[in-house]
C-alpha cells in the first residue's frame, strides 16, 4: 500500500553528454590495454586542458595508466597527473577542482574503485570520464566466490544473476561522475569493446543514461565533441 513518487532526472543527458567506445584499442585482457589507453587519452586530455577523470577496475591498471600519463606530461605546470595513492583523496579532489587556475596546468585524475561513487565534480572542472573496463565483480574475491557458488547450487547462472547486475550498478555509478548539474557538458569513454560486441552489452548499456552515441570519423575525433 505504499505511495510511490518517481521523479525524472533534471538532466538532459541526450543534450549534455555522449558516450564513445573506441574501436582501435586492444581488448581488455590484453596486457597492452592500459598503456594503449593512456597513449590514446593523452592528446584528448591535452586538447581539453585536463578536465579528465580515469576510472580503473584494478590497481594494476591504475599504476600502468598513471605511469604512461606521467611520462607524457613530465611538467606539472603543463598538466598535473594525479594518481590515487600518491596523496589523500581529499587533496587529490581539491587539486582537481582547482583545474588550471592560479597559474597551474590542467589535471588528469587516475583513480580506482573508491572514486567510482561519492565524488562530485560539477562544472567545467570535469568534462571527460574514461572507464577502462566493464566493472564486473572480481572473480577471486571470497565473497563473490561464495555468492556465485550459492547461485550455482540453486541452479542459477552466477554470471547472469549476479555478475551482470553488479557490473550494471557499478557502471552507472562511474558514469554518474560526469554530469553533476543542469549545465554540465561531458563525454563518457568506455574502452571495453565488450559493451558493443557481447550480448550482455545491451543490458549494461541500458544501465546508462540516454546518452548520444558517438562514432569517430577520419575528420573528427570523439573528444572534439566538447
Amino acid at each position: 500500500d505504499a505511495h510511490v513518487l518517481r521523479v525524472a532526472s533534471p538532466f538532459n543527458y541526450a543534450q549534455q553528454a555522449a558516450v564513445y567506445v573506441p574501436r582501435s584499442l586492444p581488448r581488455p585482457n590484453d596486457p597492452a590495454h592500459s598503456q594503449a589507453l593512456a597513449s590514446w587519452l593523452a592528446p584528448a586530455a591535452r586538447q581539453l586542458g585536463g578536465r579528465t577523470l580515469v576510472l580503473t577496475t584494478s590497481l594494476r591498471a591504475l599504476r600502468s595508466i598513471g605511469e604512461v600519463l606521467e611520462a607524457c606530461f613530465p611538467d606539472p605546470q603543463e598538466m598535473a597527473v594525479l594518481v590515487q595513492g600518491k596523496a589523500s583523496k581529499r587533496r587529490l579532489l581539491e587539486r582537481f577542482r582547482q583545474g588550471s587556475t592560479k597559474g597551474q596546468g590542467g589535471c588528469i585524475l587516475v583513480a580506482s574503485m573508491s572514486f567510482w561513487e561519492g565524488v562530485d565534480l560539477p562544472g567545467d572542472a570535469l568534462q571527460l570520464v574514461v572507464i577502462d573496463k566493464l566493472p564486473f565483480p572480481p572473480p577471486h574475491d571470497p565473497l563473490v566466490e561464495a555468492r556465485c557458488r550459492r547461485l550455482e547450487q540453486a541452479g542459477r547462472s552466477p554470471f547472469s544473476a549476479y555478475s551482470i547486475p553488479e557490473a550494471a550498478i557499478a557502471l552507472k555509478q562511474g558514469a554518474g561522475r560526469l554530469i553533476r548539474s543542469e549545465t554540465d557538458l561531458g563525454l563518457l569513454v568506455i574502452t571495453d569493446p565488450r559493451l558493443r560486441q557481447m550480448p550482455y552489452g545491451r543490458k549494461l548499456r541500458a544501465a546508462l543514461p540516454e546518452l548520444e552515441v558517438l562514432v569517430s570519423t577520419e575528420n573528427r575525433d570523439p573528444y572534439t565533441y566538447l
